[in-house]
């Protein structure tokens, strides 16, 4: 069964992909497809209005027909012909204007708290988890209340016109179109797009001569000849469907104004008397009401002022002659044969594709990633979803080989970029015209080095360690010990604080007894009172078993270590409160915007530095957050009031200053004055992840110590 959750995220990347891709390139199309119509009716502005509203209206449909639907036709006309010649030159240009917006589906690094594996060197592992967004459903709602406003006021003034003809009496039939006389005030027009009517309002010919009337007449009567209540309603579809595109309400202020001209031209044509007939025009405007629909043809449309200069001074307009002709007819083989032409050589193209490029991108790529002292070996694979979305998974020969999923990738043009979000890692290249080799470079923590990729065959693909055997968890309710713990001092030229877990082992290096107490009662420095000094100068390694079998949780871990001061610090306290500076984290207007960790709710989190300021968090919920914070950056408790349950995956990349990772014992280099350097630390947290880290004075609970020694012999 596919989940809710499962759909949202196929939806999602449906919309990401081939749907944004190929919305914004019919956008595109129609936006250019409107600007060459108004060109043209710029150079047929001394001829017919009737060839200029063609125009137009060929604009607004253009808008619900695709060049896709010519470019398929062009790859069938194609497969057809069987051809087997090269790919024209032209195709590239042909491909770039038809789809202009293609979519598709180092350092060493300082690890502190807690994690199933060591620090990595080059890449740190971490789960992929799509997160859809609100964005593009939120544009969607945005587009249907449009769109609903719309015909519902669309629908309000056909109901008010509908009524308004029912009202009305038959009188007589002109031309074979039904006139009816209404009593409300609105102009005469023509309502119906099957079986049209012509509305008069009462009285009208009481306010125009027998002239006037005749000459509206035959005004309306154009109308209904025309059609033109049928292509203003279908150009209405057009206008709910892209509502927010300014083009349409462009091209239905145009088809209003040349549809009106059009029949002022034939009245005029058939010998009426321009000034009877602008007079007349003027009476109805000045009486009666414009009708309120597009759709239902009235005499009073389009810009009045302009519209009678045009009637008493443009008595005759031009015949097209052979130039414009000629104009028009190589605009259309352009409009339907550019797409064509596109579609034929795209398939002409991939017909004579060699071999090799034909592969794609999908399979085994590997090369070797030299970075100082040592190479790494790095693999990646990369495969299609069953959606048909690119997907790839990394993997580190020589760091364990463990596969760590790409968060983003993608393939355009030639170019493969893919990204590991938690491990801030980065690649882009360029695949080779064979299609066998890639040539770029991978980028992390600010590094670029480069790495070459090429295509694996079952030959010559490298083997890919066996994951580590993943235990068990230890039983939910155990209350372990350490069977053996080994508590040495550590080297003196020892860099960095580890507190990992290999196999069943606790693995700790480089750590003070007050950095085993912060972790495993979870307070800050401040919050340890009293006690002598080498608690904070004196660094230790541990290496410890349990005595119960299974992966510990970190609550087990901590209880473990708690007993290990104990028995070995003989470390003994009592609690308090006190008042103090303190930072409270809470949930920004927004947020939050990190990743939600399903994918191993009783695993370890992983919290790493790599280097200071970049900070990879996985599996993390806001407690190992604020713990890391405390303990390790800033210089007072950091309280968490986010209320945000569950595991987070996220990068925060900031600048630091002197006052932070004393914890750590390290000396904050200068800050960069670089354009691109990342913002200090308080706004980084509510820019990237939509928390807010604010200083206030608060009741903090305390560890006062009673009595510590140094550890007892192993």
């Amino acid at each position: 069964m596919i989940s809710p959750a499962h759909w949202t995220s196929l939806w999602m990347g449906m919309w990401t992909g081939a749907w944004a891709g190929a919305l914004i390139n019919h956008l595109w199309q129609s936006t250019i497809f409107t600007l060459a119509a108004w060109v043209l009716a710029q150079a047929l502005r001394r001829n017919q209005a009737r060839t200029r509203y063609w125009l137009w209206l060929l604009a607004s449909a253009k808008f619900v027909v695709p060049f896709s639907i010519f470019v398929a036709a062009g790859e069938r006309l194609q497969l057809r012909m069987c051809s087997s010649a090269a790919q024209p030159a032209i195709s590239s240009l042909v491909e770039n204007i038809a789809q202009p917006f293609l979519v598709s589906a180092s350092g060493l690094a300082t690890s502190y708290g807690i994690s199933s594996a060591a620090a990595p060197v080059a890449v740190a592992a971490s789960a992929a988890h799509f997160n859809p967004g609100w964005f593009p459903l939120l544009l969607v709602g945005v587009w249907a209340c449009g769109a609903v406003l719309l015909l519902a006021r669309w629908a309000r003034s056909w109901w008010l016109i509908r009524a308004a003809a029912r009202a009305a009496t038959p009188v007589r039939t002109v031309a074979g179109v039904p006139v009816l006389v209404t009593p409300t005030k609105v102009e005469p027009g023509v309502f119906g797009i099957v079986r049209p009517v012509l509305l008069l309002p009462r009285g009208i010919t009481e306010r125009l001569s027998a002239s006037q009337m005749d000459a509206i007449l035959a005004h309306e009567l154009c109308h209904v000849r025309r059609r033109d209540n049928l292509t203003a309603a279908l150009h209405m579809l057009v206008e709910a469907l892209f509502w927010f595109h300014p083009a349409v309400w462009w091209i239905r202020a145009k088809l209003l104004e040349e549809r009106e001209r059009a029949c002022d031209e034939a009245v005029l044509v058939s010998s009426r008397e321009a000034v009877v007939y602008a007079e007349g025009i003027l009476n109805v405007c000045k009486f009666y009401v414009e009708a309120p629909m597009n759709c239902v043809s009235g005499v009073a449309g389009s810009d009045l002022k302009k519209r009678i200069a045009r009637i008493m001074t443009e008595h005759v307009t031009r015949n097209l002659d052979l130039s414009r002709k000629a104009m028009l007819a190589a605009a259309a083989v352009l409009a339907i044969g550019l797409p064509v032409t596109f579609g034929f050589v795209h398939a002409a193209g991939a017909q004579a594709q060699p071999a090799e490029q034909k592969k794609g991108i999908e399979g085994t790529w590997q090369g070797t990633l030299h970075i100082p002292n040592h190479d790494l070996r790095t693999v990646l694979k990369i495969a299609r979803t069953p959606a048909g979305a690119l997907s790839a998974t990394f993997h580190s020969i020589d760091q364990g080989g463990q596969g760590i999923p790409a968060t983003s990738i993608s393939f355009d043009g030639g170019v493969l970029k893919y990204g590991i979000q938690f491990a801030d890692l980065t690649y882009e290249g360029k695949i080779s015209a064979d299609g066998n080799s890639i040539n770029g470079s991978t980028t992390q923590g600010g590094n670029s080095l480069p790495l070459v990729f090429e295509r694996a065959t079952p030959d010559t693909e490298w083997a890919i360690p066996e994951p580590p055997v993943k235990i068990p968890p230890m039983a939910a309710d155990a209350n372990p010990s350490f069977e053996v713990a080994t508590i040495k001092p550590t080297k003196p030229d020892e860099q960095g604080k580890i507190l990992t877990v290999r196999g069943r082992e606790l693995v700790v290096v480089n750590f003070t007894l007050n950095d085993l107490i912060k972790f495993a009662y979870g307070v800050q420095e401040k919050q340890i009172v009293g006690g002598p000094d080498w608690m904070g100068s004196d660094k230790f390694d541990v290496n410890a078993q349990p005595d119960v079998p299974g992966m510990p949780s970190e609550q087990q871990m901590k209880t473990m270590i708690q007993k290990m001061l104990a028995d070995r610090y003989q470390f003994k306290f009592h609690p308090d409160k006190r008042e103090m500076s303190a930072y409270v984290l809470t949930v920004g207007k927004d947020g939050p915007k990190m990743t939600k960790n399903t994918a191993d709710p009783n695993g370890l989190p992983g919290l790493f530095f790599g280097p200071l300021g970049v900070l990879h968090v996985r599996n993390a919920t806001m407690a190992n957050f604020t713990g890391l914070m405390q303990a390790a950056v800033l210089d007072r408790p950091v309280v968490d009031r986010t209320g945000l349950d569950g595991k987070w995956d996220f990068v925060l990349k900031w600048t630091p200053d002197e006052s932070q990772f004393a914890g750590m014992g390290v000396k904050v280099p200068p800050p960069s004055d670089a354009a691109d350097a990342p913002p200090p630390l308080f706004t980084a947290i509510q820019e990237q992840l939509d928390l807010k880290l604010d200083a206030e004075k608060t009741a903090v609970g305390v560890m006062v110590i009673d009595h510590v020694d140094h550890p007892s012999p192993n």
